[in-house]
């Protein structure tokens, strides 16, 4: 007769390789693992295998070491660092008389330690529940009705079907309570699609420094430590960014090698976020030799989850640990920005990382020059907020005339059939001369006026006239504009709604480096 043991916290470590060397980060990766648990770690074993054994998965003679070692050290528990079968776990716990628990057992319980919300610990269990559920079999051997005999039967195999009935009843409980927290979700990303608000998500190993990043960035004041799995519910925050419109941050849980596959399961609603954002920022631990397998196993769960792989920015994080690297932005052939340096903890970078953000989200853009009436203000207003003003002068009539670069998604969905915006294209193109038009694209931006003085005037039924060349040279040159009045936007010259204020000052200076 054998119950399965209630064991402590006293835990003895198991890492074998398994046909090829364990990685020099592994074991202190497994170490950090056991410790955020709240094990107490009194020995490791360690050794190599050409394939696990079937039934023990070290072997016959790796077994006896093993329970030898964990009987001299006290040990209560017994931790591998490998994904164990429900036979093999079953078998090594009759033999060490200990409890026994795999890599994926180890998550999940600091999963279940971690999880702070009401929908995190309902995700958690129930990937224990569909952990369990494939372990219930010999769980009850002193129960069994296999042996014959008379008065040897007994209830065991109802004992069993009774846990599976159980088991299935509150996994179907907790997946319809978590189908209505993802429509919950889904409800508040249709409201930011419509706003047409892009949502950007920190991906990452853990303890890559996401969580430290997300504060810099936003300051929410998310905990953040240096342990595996320090974070594990999702937050978001809005970030306004320099010379576009403003992001929603979602800060999401980290990735590690041998994540279990319930648990990817069970934070698929909670990964939303990640698999609809318009760009990852994939943050990586600059420091560690081990980065590019690291890099490797987080885009195995980005492919798993069904995440958009190629529309990431990498974000090469700790270079205050590496002396040899500097902040900087490194570009594709295009010119595009793919992989940001930089320190979440000291803060270098950070702007470098706010210009690339801007520049991969804008997309692809074209500039428009326009000349805006008094009634414009409106429109004036959506493209401060939507747009990135390159040059805004005011004219002697109380309008404006205007060099905005948009994107080509702004511009079919909401510009090129707007009347204001049309008629302001044509008001620029009848009264300036082609030379005019150069000479104005080839001045250098001037700085975008204050948000405070962006605001909507009433209607005017008369565009503004030509200002004479002096006086062009003179608003130019000093910047003056009228103070308007503000009011709201008209219904005969209607734009999309402004969103909330994003910060428009520009971030010029950048150290370029391509990275062979």
């Amino acid at each position: 007769m054998f119950e399965r043991p209630q064991g402590g916290e006293r835990s003895l470590l198991v890492q074998v390789a398994m046909g090829q060397p364990v990685p020099p980060d592994a074991v202190e990766e497994f170490r950090l693992l056991a410790q955020a648990a709240g094990a107490e770690i009194v020995g490791t074993l360690g050794g190599s295998r050409d394939r696990p054994d079937p039934r023990l998965f070290i072997g016959a003679g790796k077994a006896e070491e093993l329970r030898a070692l964990a009987a001299a050290a006290g040990a209560e528990l017994v931790i591998f660092d490998h994904a164990l079968s429900p036979a093999q776990e079953r078998n090594l716990e009759r033999l060490l008389d200990c409890r026994v628990l795999d890599r994926s057992g180890l998550i999940l319980d600091i999963f279940a330690q971690r999880a702070r919300s009401a929908d995190g610990k309902l995700q958690v269990e129930l990937a224990q529940l569909r952990h369990l559920a494939t372990r219930l079999v010999r769980g009850w051997t002193h129960l069994e009705r296999q042996k014959g005999g008379i008065g040897l039967r007994g209830p065991g195999e109802t004992q069993l079907e009774t846990d599976r009935r159980l088991i299935g009843r509150r996994i179907a409980l907790l997946n319809e309570r978590l189908s209505h927290v993802e429509t919950q979700r889904s409800q508040g990303r249709r409201a930011r699609d419509r706003a047409e608000i892009p949502t950007v998500s920190l991906v990452g190993y853990t303890n890559a420094g996401k969580s430290t990043l997300f504060n810099r960035l936003t300051e929410a004041g998310v905990f953040q430590a240096d342990q595996l799995f320090a974070t594990l519910d999702p937050t978001l925050r809005r970030l306004p960014l320099s010379g576009g419109p403003a992001v929603v941050l979602a800060d999401t849980v980290g990735f590690i090698s041998g994540l279990p596959h319930e648990l990817v399961a069970a934070f698929r609603s909670t990964l939303q976020e990640t698999r609809e954002a318009a760009l990852l920022l994939h943050v990586i631990d600059a420091a560690s030799p081990e980065r590019e397998r690291r890099i490797g196993d987080v885009e195995a769960v980005l492919g798993e989850i069904g995440a958009k792989i190629g529309a990431q920015l990498l974000v090469c994080n700790k270079i205050d640990l590496d002396g040899d690297q500097r902040p900087r932005i490194d570009r594709d052939a295009e010119g595009r920005p793919w992989r940001v340096w930089l320190s979440a903890r000291t803060g270098e970078g950070i702007e470098l990382l706010l210009q690339a953000l801007s520049e991969r989200l804008r997309g692809e853009s074209s500039q428009e020059w326009l000349l805006l009436g008094p009634s414009d203000g409106a429109l004036r207003a959506w493209l401060f907020e939507h747009a990135r003003v390159l040059d805004d002068v005011g004219t002697e009539t109380g309008g404006w005339r205007m060099r905005v670069e948009v994107s080509s998604h702004q511009l079919q969905r909401h510009l090129l059939g707007d009347e204001g915006w049309r008629r302001c294209r044509e008001a620029y193109q009848a009264q300036a001369p082609a030379q005019g038009r150069r000479a104005f694209a080839e001045d250098p931006p001037a700085p975008a006026p204050s948000r405070a003085s962006v605001v909507a005037l009433g209607s005017d039924a008369n565009a503004s006239a030509e200002l004479p060349q002096e006086r062009q040279d003179r608003t130019r040159r000093f910047g003056s504009e009228p103070a308007p009045v503000q009011s709201a936007i008209s219904k005969s010259n209607r734009s999309p709604l402004a969103e909330p204020e994003a910060d428009q000052q520009s971030h010029d200076t950048v150290a370029l480096h391509r990275d062979g």
